[in-house]
């Protein structure tokens, strides 16, 4: 029979970026729930410290570093910390990301460094450093968060949706590099979640006209709703865990069924 214990995380170190809310958020309480101990990093400490203080109410064990994984000077910081505190990393969540508006007609080149440095650059940059200690160890998983925008395309936020097609391949390359070594990579693939990654389809229009745009991609999902952080968790916990020992180089979709539909043009409202 299977052993339901293998989706637990005890004494495993899980380190979430842009953990200080949203997706990365859910994710970090979800893993301290399930055992592990839990590095959260983002630009800002205050934030950081609020999502770390209710892990260590709920009884877990939390560490905020404050890291821009944007910049390459501060990759290491979160690596730093994490080893010299638990002594080993055992999970990678790439959440972090940013999504500035910008068609391809509009996206200037300062926009498309922006995207691309923390997206992209900073996620495979981040993930090489960690994929060696791991390969050390003999054991790890590395789940990247890309999107939904980067398997159809997304016009509004064109420089992102191009990132998030990366994040994807990247996932291939590192899996099929670090399979020998027991360790997995993984994709997840949200598609619209309540978050203020989500909001500026809407927030920058006059207030009814947001709500509008909001309803029209509301509606035009199959499931009639956008999806919240906490359903994420479950695939996130999975892929962290040794149920998914025989699991790499794949991508989990999690999209209210969006991408069963033929067009995205709903996404720019109305």
């Amino acid at each position: 029979m299977f052993d339901l214990s293998k989706f637990s995380l005890k004494n495993k170190v899980a380190i979430v970026t842009g953990g200080s809310r949203g997706i990365g958020q859910a994710i970090a309480y979800g893993y301290a729930a399930a055992g592990a101990k839990v590095v959260v990093t983002s630009r800002k400490l205050q934030d950081l410290e609020a999502t770390a203080a209710r892990i260590r109410q709920s009884g877990g064990e939390a560490l905020p570093v404050a890291a821009h994984l944007g910049r390459m000077d501060q990759l290491q910081w979160g690596i730093d910390a994490a080893m010299e505190k638990f002594g080993r990393i055992d999970i990678l969540v790439n959440n972090a990301a940013t999504n500035p508006q910008g068609t391809s007609l509009e996206s200037d080149e300062r926009l498309w460094d922006v995207v691309m440095n923390l997206n992209l650059k900073g996620l495979y940059f981040f993930s090489q450093a960690i994929a060696g200690i791991m390969k050390n160890q003999g054991s790890g998983k590395i789940i990247n968060i890309a999107s939904v925008s980067g398997i159809k395309a997304d016009p509004p936020v064109s420089a992102y949706s191009v990132s998030k097609a990366g994040v994807c391949m990247i996932t291939k390359l590192f899996a099929a590099e670090l399979a020998p070594y027991n360790v997995q990579v993984n994709t997840i693939v949200p598609g619209p979640i309540v978050t203020k990654m989500v909001d500026p389809i809407w927030s920058k229009l006059p207030s009814e006209e947001g709500k509008k745009a909001r309803a029209a991609l509301e509606g035009s999902l199959p499931m009639k709703r956008l999806g919240e952080p906490d359903e994420i968790v479950g695939a996130a916990i999975y892929l962290a865990s040794e149920a998914s020992s025989y699991t790499t180089g794949t991508e989990i979709v999690i999209d209210g069924g969006l991408l069963l539909m033929g067009s995205m043009k709903f996404m720019e409202g109305p």
